[in-house]
């Protein structure tokens, strides 16, 4: 879908896959504005003609005629209440599936600048109301358009006078709902702006509890929090009051258009120029025009707050994906793992270099270590292999194949990474070690954590592979949510594998241990391992110290100590420290 094409045209083009439903919703309406329109008729003829010369049967005849009108009204109104929710929610579906698609294509630099709860809130609450909008947006504004013409109509067959009274009163009217539009779509689009920034600081909130519990920072957070919701509250404080003027600005102009109808109808019967069914009749008309104008003042709310969650929806499905593959990407299968860097230059900010003039060979099969201070650049390296950004200057080469020109998911899947930060998903451990390889056979899966051993672990558990881990694995260890990791890389298979500082989080007992799940999981394959603790990377085939100048040394352990260079500084600054 194009979405640089007007907000309007992108918004109907939702329409098309269930455009039959929306005609049958449109047809149904058009039936209820049409019966709206006739009983005033049929009172003024019953009132006028009939009831006056006793001619019952018809009388009968218009009520059963009536009353078939009424329980088609009935009907029309059940199918537009369900069938036209239905629609509207089917349009929110299609919207949110987009995003959702939209939101997995975005590259990790969006992701680093956008907190967790502000995305939530473009695939949630702001496109909570598009059901109504996308459901009563063009089913109100027809039957009020029906409605209003169809009344003028008839007004003119009673009095010309009267029309014109609608006719003076309606720009009136009309001129209220468009400027009251202005207000309530500036002040919805606040309502979804502050909406954002409370389920941001939600989230935030609830996913540091511990720390904050910690801490003991409650009312800190408290605070914080309260200014958010604070903030929320006043920006809906002020779409209320606009509602409030609007809705109070109509409710006056349907009354005066009454009152001004009975004055001068009153004075049209004194005067014996119109009778006192027509002044029924006209009435009922008059009654009939509050009801459309109703359904436009409920469409231009609905489109106001619709509307700002669409546009939110637009900005962030505008937001640029990651780079698409190239047109002659090939597919690799079973990559050797042979890396080359070559002169590769890389910033996330302009004029921030991180990466300058790097040049890395890296053989297959082999266990290449990246060490160094904080912030020099040993995890960005990892990241650019994958492709998570996108160099700016250079080649990186997986097998001789420039990596710009392999399908990123066929790159993807050639590479295993295990990281200090372990993402658990909240379901079973089975879950998340399947995650490796969905799909895979619970043999399969007792089989990776065997080799990971975390087997006996898991067989403690209070339901064995079917225990929930909670919250990002909050229930297990972190020795624990590491070997689960180690499982799902296992299930993968992957020909290269990327460690990025995956045990500096944990006890030494415990690296140990599992250390020995890394030499099995290393068994094989190319092996990226990012390190500050430089003694578990000594039996590296190559160590890289990486600055903020790009690589500094590169050699095994004993050239790199033989140099007395930068590695041979931390290992002793190490070796003191303990």
């Amino acid at each position: 879908m194009d979405f640089t094409k007007h907000p309007l045209k992108i918004f109907f083009s939702y329409y098309k896959p269930h455009v039959g439903l929306f005609i049958a919703d449109m047809i149904c309406a058009f039936f209820m504005a049409a019966i709206d329109v006739a009983f005033p008729m049929f009172s003024r003829y019953a009132l006028s003609t009939l009831i006056p010369n006793h001619e019952l049967r018809t009388f009968l005849i218009l009520v059963a005629v009536l009353f078939a009108g009424f329980c088609l009204h009935k009907a029309c109104n059940w199918f537009v209440a369900y069938w036209g929710h239905v629609f509207g929610n089917r349009v929110e579906q299609d919207m949110r599936r987009d995003v959702f698609d939209h939101l997995e294509k975005l590259p990790f630099s969006f992701y680093d600048t956008n907190r967790t709860g502000k995305i939530m809130a473009r695939a949630t609450t702001d496109l909570f109301e598009i059901t109504e909008l996308a459901h009563h947006g063009p089913e109100d504004f027809s039957i009020a358009i029906l409605n209003l013409l169809g009344a003028f109509a008839m007004l003119l067959t009673i009095r010309w006078e009267l029309a014109l009274i609608v006719i003076v009163t309606l720009p009136v009217m009309i001129f209220i709902v468009i400027t009251s539009r202005r207000n309530l779509s500036r002040a919805s689009a606040k309502v979804k702006e502050t909406t954002a920034e409370v389920n941001a600081s939600l989230e935030s909130s609830i996913s540091g509890i511990r720390v904050t519990k910690g801490f003991a920072n409650e009312d800190f957070e408290r605070a914080r929090f309260d200014i958010s919701n604070k903030q929320y509250s006043a920006a809906k404080q002020s779409r209320f009051r606009y509602m409030a003027a609007f809705f109070s600005n109509i409710e006056f102009c349907n009354n005066l258009l009454s009152l001004l109808t009975l004055a001068v109808g009153g004075y049209f019967i004194m005067k014996g120029k119109m009778t006192l069914p027509d002044l029924v009749a006209a009435n009922l008309f008059v009654a009939s025009f509050v009801g459309p104008v109703k359904r436009i003042n409920g469409f231009v709310e609905q489109f106001a707050t619709g509307m700002a969650g669409f546009n939110r929806f637009i900005e962030i499905m505008r937001t640029e994906p990651e780079p698409a593959d190239d047109p002659d990407a090939v597919e690799i299968l079973s990559a050797r793992g042979n890396i080359s860097f070559k002169n590769v230059d890389f910033s996330y900010l302009p004029d921030f270099p991180v990466l300058n003039n790097v040049n890395l060979e890296i053989h297959s099969g082999e266990k290449f270590a990246l060490v160094g201070a904080s912030g020099g650049g040993k995890s960005t390296i990892c990241n650019l292999i994958p492709r998570f950004y996108e160099i700016n200057g250079g080649s990186i080469s997986l097998d001789g194949i420039d990596i710009r020109h392999i399908k990123k998911h066929s790159l993807r899947n050639q590479i295993g990474i295990v990281q200090q930060d372990v993402f658990l998903f909240a379901g079973t451990v089975r879950e998340n070690i399947a995650y490796g390889k969905p799909g895979a056979t619970d043999a399969e899966i007792e089989a990776a954590a065997r080799r990971a051993e975390i087997h006996d672990d898991i067989m403690q558990m209070p339901n064995g592979y079917d225990s929930v881990v909670g919250e990002r694995g909050i229930k297990l260890s972190g020795g624990q949510k590491q070997r689960v990791s180690i499982a799902r890389c296992f299930l993968k298979n992957p020909p290269i594998l990327i460690l990025d500082e995956a045990t500096s989080a944990l006890d030494t007992a415990t690296e140990i241990k599992i250390q020995h799940s890394f030499d099995e999981l290393a068994k094989g394959r190319t092996t990226l391992v990012i390190a500050h603790r430089l003694s578990t990377v000594k039996n590296a085939d190559k160590i890289a110290v990486v600055n903020d100048h790009g690589i500094a040394e590169l050699g095994t352990h004993d050239e790199l100590m033989a140099k007395h260079g930068e590695y041979y500084k931390l290992q002793i600054a190490q070796v003191s420290a303990q």
